[in-house]
């Protein structure tokens, strides 16, 4: 059976990509921008057509202090009667951490429009410990709503290890945090010691955790995290760890270092889809950050007969077929 493709990219030189399909019907859209100074977002009624939505700007970066540079993966979420922004930022370059000075942040809009109205900052979100943090997502599951994140911890060698912990609000944690994963299998380990960019899936009786590893060149790739949905989320017994990636680069298909995705639904809400980014050439000039062309992707998840899901491999850019 073939099914028309997206037309790839979806959205150029949009790094760490976030889609949300609201009740209004809108796919809301943001993704760290290349120059990593400002938050935007942007709707359509169609995957398709967010690529010619127009940005709003949500909020730009600070002069100085603790949210002044790295702007890096938000994502917007829709939670009780309020629109969220999760996002990671760091202080001006010059600090002795660098890149690596993250901390996690939370916007608030109680516009019913998020393109419209006013973003409160609510500061940071605080995670237990002070280290680099970053790519936060929230999900509600049986009345209880989580965060999932990556955060280094000194005590363990790397760079990040993904956490989970339960919410008192948008922008409190509810409990301590739980580690579920951290950089042990060799394709997790190439260039950076990496669990990062967690999305959650629920279906087929089980809670999926897809995960980034490694460095973000054509290293980069996607893990699995799997959790009956009947067990305790915040026991790390209950989740199991693919050992093997479930999505990376495909050199015949000409797409390399595919990552930090999300997941949404179909216009008609049949089918489950992939949001990714990933670049189309494997050598990069500098520092991987600095490169601008990491664009947003999309195509159809699949499902195995264990009903888990099947990522597949990153598909051709421009117009195509999926089998």
């Amino acid at each position: 059976m073939q099914r028309t493709a997206f037309t790839n990219p979806i959205v150029r030189q949009r790094a760490d990509p976030w889609v949300y399909k609201h009740s209004d019907g809108y796919y809301y859209f943001t993704a760290s921008v290349p120059e990593y100074d400002r938050i935007e977002i942007r709707r359509s009624a169609t995957i398709q057509g967010l690529g010619e939505a127009t940005p709003v700007v949500a909020w730009r970066k600070h002069p100085a202090g603790m949210m002044s540079a790295n702007i890096w993966a938000p994502e917007i979420h829709f939670i009780g009667d309020a629109w969220y922004i999760y996002f990671a930022a760091a202080r001006t370059a010059e600090t002795k951490d660098g890149l690596f000075d993250h901390r996690i942040f939370v916007l608030e809009n109680p516009n019913p429009n998020p393109l419209e109205g006013t973003w409160e900052e609510k500061g940071q979100l605080k995670t237990g410990w002070e280290s680099f943090a970053l790519d936060s997502t929230t999900f509600e599951y049986r009345g209880v709503r989580y965060l999932v994140w990556a955060q280094q911890d000194p005590a363990i060698r790397g760079n990040s290890n993904l956490y989970i912990a339960p919410l008192r609000n948008p922008w409190t944690l509810g409990g301590p945090p739980v580690m579920l994963t951290k950089p042990e299998y060799p394709w997790e380990i190439i260039g950076f010691w990496v669990n990062e960019g967690p999305a959650v899936l629920r279906k087929n009786g089980r809670v999926f955790i897809s995960y980034s590893a490694s460095a973000t060149d054509f290293n980069y790739c996607m893990g699995l995290l799997t959790a009956d949905e009947n067990s305790d989320l915040l026991d790390p017994a209950s989740w199991s760890k693919s050992p093997r990636p479930v999505f990376q680069t495909s050199e015949e298909n000409g797409q390399y270092g595919p990552g930090h995705n999300s997941f949404t639904v179909s216009e008609d809400g049949r089918e489950d889809v992939l949001i990714y980014h990933a670049r189309n050439y494997k050598r990069i000039e500098g520092d991987p950050l600095s490169d601008p062309n990491r664009h947003t992707r999309a195509q159809r998840l699949g499902w195995k007969p264990d009903g888990t899901p099947d990522f597949g491999v990153p598909v051709v850019d421009g117009p195509g077929l999926e089998r």
